[in-house]
């Protein structure tokens, strides 16, 4: 069983930076490809960024919304994916989940679908 436990949210002001962190457990981590998504109150979840599994270059993709400040990143020997943030803003404010691929040897997806595996959720709040 795949077990995923982030850790690293909290409160900032406007302009601010936070690193998330998930670490895996239960499978060979560097196979797969992991997400990072988001929840505000009242919305619905929606994708944050993907890393591809470790054989395919750690390709990126990420939210129009996050890109240029936001930074996905993986270090296989602490079966760990991190997600840099950067100028964080009001908008940013949600529970962030980190997710695993269904399977193997995957490029990073935008679907929540494709992500068989979900840590419990870290608050992320950006206020003044």
């Amino acid at each position: 069983q795949v077990q995923l436990v982030e850790s690293g949210g909290g409160l900032v002001l406007p302009g601010g930076s936070l690193r998330l962190s998930c670490a895996a457990s239960g499978r060979t981590f560097s196979n797969y490809a992991m997400g990072w998504f988001r929840q505000a109150p009242g919305m619905e979840r929606e994708f944050v960024a993907a890393i591809s599994w470790s054989g395919a270059g750690g390709g990126t993709k990420y939210a129009d919304s996050v890109k240029g400040r936001f930074t996905i990143s993986r270090d296989n020997a602490k079966n760990t994916v991190y997600l840099q943030m950067n100028s964080l803003n009001t908008e940013d404010t949600a529970v962030y989940y980190c997710a695993a691929h269904r399977s193997p040897y995957s490029s990073g997806s935008s679907y929540s679908n494709m992500y068989g595996y979900w840590g419990q959720g870290t608050q992320v709040t950006v206020s003044s």
